[in-house]
């Protein structure tokens, strides 16, 4: 059975209508666009018999933080997804809990000789580094995504500018918040093992200082990505004060919302927050976030398998990179 247009714009993630004008040449789709209908439909055979997959599969395992994180368990959807469509890859998923006790970088030990190629979302510590470049050194693919760890040999990173992404969450405070003298700011990060949590931090901190000055941050938090943490720090930076404003680096936007709603102010505080989830989007529809910026999973999985795929095979595929775009109440996406 022949490839449909309605598969096409949901591998590629666009419309049908955008499938529909490319593959039939029309203008109003931008060349970007374009590109990536046109390889997914090569990739599904709508211009004809697909190549034959060669002989031997591509073992990718992905080593993912494990926990109720909502933007993690949907890149693993979608990763699983995305390597269904592959006839030549053979997926593992490993959840890894790891706070300190060297659980990632046994996992990583593990994997030597077991696999191809690797996709991990880490910490930059000194032992995961280590365990990455011998498993690198072995002939394995290695890529980073969502979080980069920089001093390792791999393909690629897949992911968003996160230093941006904290400029960007400062600018939108400080115009939603307006020109007035010491506004108090709650900040609260994830995990700061995170480069990626990291980066979003110095972003921000650095907006505040060059276009912001009267913005304080008064609160501060390292959460973990746990709601039930954020719920409690949320609570004690609000019995400390009034804030006016808050930005989450990470996960545990529900806390952070359940504990505004108890003390009446999820329509008077400014939220920030990060990734489109079935949380998040319910957030914004009942106006407690103002605006989410989201990172696109659907695409980083598409490309990460991609990426390492090729990597493997030692051919060459043209990059989409995810970008930043900001969610608010009225621009929801419908999926």
């Amino acid at each position: 059975m022949r490839t449909t247009i309605i598969e096409i714009a949901e591998r590629a993630g666009v419309s049908p209508a955008t499938v529909d004008r490319v593959l039939n040449g029309r203008s109003g789709v931008r060349e970007r666009t374009r590109e990536i209908v046109q390889t997914v439909a090569r990739e599904l055979g709508y211009f004809g018999p697909a190549e034959a997959p060669q002989s031997r599969r591509v073992r990718l395992d992905f080593v993912l933080p494990a926990g109720n994180n909502s933007f993690m368990r949907n890149l693993r959807s979608q990763l699983i997804d995305e390597a269904a469509r592959h006839a030549d890859v053979q997926l593992r998923i490993h959840d890894v809990e790891d706070w300190g006790g060297g659980r990632i970088g046994r996992r990583l030990a593990e994997l030597r000789g077991q696999t191809d190629a690797i996709g991990v979302v880490a910490p930059d510590r000194p032992e995961i580094r280590e365990e990455l470049n011998a498993l690198a050194r072995e002939g394995v693919r290695i890529a980073t995504l969502v979080s980069d760890v920089p001093a390792i040999d791999k393909v690629g990173y897949i992911g968003v500018d996160n230093r941006a992404a904290g400029r960007l969450a400062g600018l939108l405070l400080g115009r939603f918040l307006g020109p007035a003298m010491n506004r108090n700011i709650a900040l609260f990060v994830g995990s700061r093992a995170y480069r990626g949590h990291e980066e979003r931090e110095m972003g921000f901190r650095s907006i505040l200082a060059d276009e912001f000055p009267d913005l304080r941050i008064t609160g501060y938090a390292e959460v973990g990505d746990d709601r039930e943490h954020a719920y409690d720090e949320m609570r004690r930076i609000l019995s400390t004060g009034q804030v006016d404003g808050i930005y989450n680096i990470g996960s545990g936007n529900q806390g952070i919302a359940r504990a505004l709603r108890e003390a009446q102010l999820s329509q008077r505080t400014v939220f920030i927050g990060h990734d489109l989830t079935d949380a998040t989007r319910l957030l914004l529809l009942d106006r407690t976030m103002d605006a989410v910026i989201d990172q696109n999973h659907r695409v980083q999985a598409r490309e990460v398998v991609r990426l390492l795929v090729s990597a493997v095979r030692g051919t060459s595929e043209q990059e989409y990179p995810p970008r930043l775009q900001v969610v608010f109440r009225e621009n929801i996406p419908l999926s």
